[in-house]
This record gives C-alpha cells, structure tokens and sequence, in this order.
C-alpha cells in the first residue's frame, strides 16, 4: 500500500507525456530489481504487451509492473518472489475485454513462457484493449 501511495503523489507531479515515458522507464527498473526467474518472464511479458497494444501506457501499479488504457489498469504483472509462491501471475482487471459468457479467468500463472504461452499473451492482451 505504501508503494501505491508513494505511486499515485509521484503520478499527480508528472504531466501525461512525462507520465508515459517516466512509467515506462518505472517498470523497467522494476523488472531490473525482480530476480532472475521472474525477471526473464517479466521482460518477455513487458515485450509482448507493447507490440500487441502500443495504446497501453506502462506504469507502476502496487510495485508492481501494469499496463494502463485511459488511466485504467488493464493488466499486470506479479512476479512470484515478491509473494513467495511458486508462480509469477498475469492478471488482468475489469477494464480488460475478457467477457466469455458468465464466467473466464482474469489471472494466469507463469512458470516458464513457450511460444504457444508468448502467443497467447498476444492474442489476450489484444482482446483486453478489444
């Protein structure tokens, strides 16, 4: 929560053009700071949201590396060392286009990515800012 705090009186000094670019350089030191497991997940994940939804404005969000539409929290990233589980986690909010009947999911675990998990993470982050 203090991250959050610190985050939001750091956001309210920056104008949106710096807030775009300083939130892009925010969650790249942030992902530098991850260890090496989450780091190489999180780098890949950082790379394949800005090429399947340039529009997306990366920022920190609890710490935390996330991805912005219109100031909204789309998606996010939780490496797994920072919660102490055995997975680093891909999430996604309300604002994501994920609606698939009554019931999808809105978070994914990572272990490791694969072509097929990269692929996939495309095509999700895509139909997120639909």
């Amino acid at each position: 929560m203090k991250e959050h705090a610190q985050e939001l009186k750091t956001a309210a000094r920056r104008g949106s053009r710096a807030a775009k670019a300083d939130g892009e350089r925010d969650v790249l030191a942030k992902i530098a700071e991850m260890a090496e497991a989450d780091r190489v997940i999180a780098e890949r994940v950082h790379a394949i949201i800005k090429a399947s939804a340039p529009t997306l404005s990366p920022k920190l969000w609890y710490g935390q590396p996330a991805y912005a539409k219109d100031g909204k929290i789309v998606c996010f990233f939780q490496p797994a060392a920072k919660f102490k589980t055995r997975y680093a986690t891909l999430g996604f909010n309300d604002p994501a286009q994920l609606d698939d009947g009554t019931m999808w999911p809105t978070a994914f675990a990572l272990t490791e990515l694969t072509a097929a998990g990269e692929a996939r993470i495309g095509e999700l982050v895509k139909r997120a800012v639909g």
